[in-house]
């Protein structure tokens, strides 16, 4: 691209040009998010971001809308998080004229029916009361560390809200917040493919028909301390137990402990990666459940996406270890063996077998990060809430090669700890549970299938390994309580 063109912001637009792809990608990020719920009436932005994505436009409906976009093949949609809402889509070339019309009569004139309204709404207040409750125990204990470690901040709701703050919510409150925060001061641009100056200008053009206003910088919030390990028991009718494990950072993506921080991390507990440390020990070797991993920012929707998601970027995050479901029998043992890993971690860092297989696995590994236009352009739209130049993938590329094992291990030191933390639960007899907790309990484990005598040998460690957790630092909840 050429630079600065009369009528838009380069500070405020990233391209991508890539003469060889057939399609045209667009993403428009709006400063806002869940944190700018107004309080009580938590779900506010989703609800917003929702309306640009299932409701239809001031001329057409939802279903016209549909009918229109089907013949094209193409797509757009919005997506809300803690701190951006990005609305986006992909198009054929030969289709972009009819597509950006389409594309800009939603974002500029939103119909913001009532029956759109109610039905959106309807929808989330469903998600929150029982999908979320009942048919999803891995991204109800998620929810539950969030909040829990977040509580009384901006953070300290989900994305999709409360019931309470649903129930609340007018299409007034849907409108005004799209007046105040879809404005033309308080975006960044991201477009990708078969383009030019001219198309860049044109879109731009119609950037600039949105309301007046002002930009929505990040207003910054102490992060709550953790004293010792906190532990909530959601309960409910489960044949086995979620667990969900976490603490702050203070490290943020672009930062070069983050990189040195990728490496522990993927060692430890890569997303759906088999060969990572937590993985072997509680799945592979003993095969207790589907998958554990572990995270240094946050990872929305694990269990559909195989790998890290994009544009949900945010100012404060957290080092996460996740259990999927484990047999109700063995949660207590699953418990101590992913803390003992953590543990050891901390403790003895890296050996230089294990930096070395790590990084170079990553360096190969993150090239599956954006193999579409549409992702580069994604991922270049974090670059600009994180400030990073010249770009995230680049730098984790080059950092494997700079770090060296003395500085990974100095980081695993600096930030990640075992001691003050905050676990959920979800399971049943919590009663049972936090007995066996606070006395610390001895947790033997039999398996069906023979094992090795260096498993059986390891189990004896796990099974008496000290969590010393305080009675007073466990909750037990029904799980009707939540997200009221």
């Amino acid at each position: 691209m050429s630079g600065l063109i009369y009528g838009f912001d380069e500070k405020k637009t990233v391209t991508i040009v890539d003469k060889t792809d057939p399609t045209v990608s667009v993403r428009i990020w709006f400063k806002a998010g869940a944190m700018d719920d107004p309080a009580g009436k938590e779900g506010l932005a989703n609800l917003t971001a929702q309306m640009l994505t299932e409701g239809g436009t001031a001329k057409k409906t939802y279903e016209q809308v549909i009918d229109n976009l089907y013949p094209m093949a193409a797509y757009y949609a919005a997506n809300a998080s803690m701190e951006m809402t990005v609305f986006y889509g992909r198009v054929h070339k030969d289709n972009l004229e009819d597509y950006l019309a389409m594309f800009f009569e939603q974002l500029l004139t939103p119909g913001f029916r009532d029956e759109d309204f109610a039905r959106i709404k309807q929808n989330n207040l469903n998600y929150l009361k029982t999908t979320l409750k009942y048919s999803n125990d891995e991204e109800l204990g998620k929810a539950v560390l969030y909040n829990n470690i977040f509580n009384n901040t901006p953070y300290g709701h989900i994305v999709s809200g409360t019931i309470s703050g649903l129930d609340k919510i007018t299409l007034n409150d849907v409108k005004e917040f799209y007046t105040k925060y879809f404005n033309k001061n308080n975006f960044v641009l991201g477009i990708g493919g078969d383009i030019d100056d001219k198309l860049v200008q044109r879109v731009w053009e119609k950037l600039n028909q949105l309301p007046a206003g002002v930009e929505n910088n990040f207003k910054d919030f102490p992060t709550p301390k953790i004293s010792g390990k906190n532990v909530t028991i959601i309960e409910k009718k489960a044949s086995a137990t979620a667990i969900s494990i976490g603490f702050p950072v203070s490290f943020l993506r672009g930062s070069r402990d983050w990189y040195a921080l990728a490496i522990a991390n993927s060692y430890l507990g890569e997303h759906r990666n088999s060969s990572s440390h937590l993985y072997q020990v509680i799945r592979e070797q003993r095969g207790l459940n589907y998958g554990d991993y572990s995270y240094i920012e946050n990872f929305p929707n694990g269990g559909r996406l195989q790998l890290p998601p994009q544009n949900v970027a945010r100012n404060k995050q957290i080092f996460e270890i996740w259990i999927r479901p484990v047999p109700n029998e063995t949660r207590h043992f699953s418990l101590r063996a992913a803390l003992r890993e953590l543990k050891i971690l901390v403790d003895n860092g890296l050996t230089k077998d294990q930096f070395e297989l790590t990084r170079k696995f990553l360096k190969n590994y993150v090239l599956n990060f954006a193999t579409t236009t549409n992702e580069r352009v994604a991922y270049a739209l974090d670059d600009k809430f994180y400030n990073i130049s010249p770009g995230h993938l680049q730098n984790f590329r080059e950092m494997m090669d700079e770090l060296t094992l003395e500085a990974v291990n100095a980081a695993i030191k600096k930030h990640l700890q075992y001691d003050n933390m905050e676990i959920a639960f979800i399971t049943q007899d919590a009663n049972g549970l936090k007995d066996a907790l606070v006395k610390d309990t001895v947790s033997p484990i039999s398996y069906s299938t023979p094992k090795s005598m260096e498993i059986l040998e390891e189990d004896k460690s796990i099974i008496s390994f000290p969590v010393k957790i305080k009675a007073e630092n466990i909750k037990i909840k029904k799980v009707e309580e939540l997200f009221n």
